[in-house]
């Protein structure tokens, strides 16, 4: 692996985590007593769980590769989380704004590990498959759920106010 590609896959590495702590931190607002919403709750720890193991499968895959050669402290730095007092729909709106930054950093990291030169050496085709394979559509797949969700729920909340998102809660 050229270092460039392993400097972004450890970049990409980092934004999963931070990632997964801002998913766990949105489920455990809406875990809250005072808010309870059981099904947004249930959505953002299954989001955070998600990214944990996206994560801990780039560590992996750089462990396969040999490229685990620096210690975890190094490689995972957990970054404060923005904790804030979300409606359902803002949490929808702040995750999927998070799903479209983390897909563009991935595109980025494929882009940086296929190489600018035309030597074939510079291109590392069993990352950039790997990544294209699996992250990718999982990426744009969660994207376009999450799209659904926010539309269907400003129609539930034009229609219903706030008993709206109640019952959009309830069926998550």
């Amino acid at each position: 692996m050229k270092e460039p590609c392993i400097r972004s896959m450890r970049e990409q590495i980092q934004k999963e985590i931070s990632a997964s702590m801002q998913y766990l931190a949105m489920a455990a607002y809406f875990s809250n007593d005072t808010v309870n919403r059981p099904g947004f709750a249930e959505h953002f720890f299954k989001a955070a769980r998600e990214e944990r193991e996206h994560g801990a499968k780039l560590v992996e895959y750089l462990s396969m590769r040999g490229e685990l050669t620096d210690t975890v402290k190094n490689l995972i730095k957990v970054m404060p989380v923005k904790v804030k007092s979300w409606s359902g729909l803002s949490a929808l709106e702040d995750a999927f704004k998070l799903e479209t930054e983390v897909t563009k950093s991935i595109r980025d990291l494929i882009k940086t590990c296929e190489g600018n030169s035309k030597k074939a050496d510079d291109n590392d085709y069993h990352l950039v498959d790997y990544l294209t394979g699996v992250y990718l559509e999982e990426q744009l797949t969660g994207q376009r759920e999450l799209a659904g969700k926010i539309t269907t729920l400003e129609k539930m909340m034009a229609s219903q106010g706030e008993l709206g998102e109640f019952l959009f809660d309830k069926n998550m």
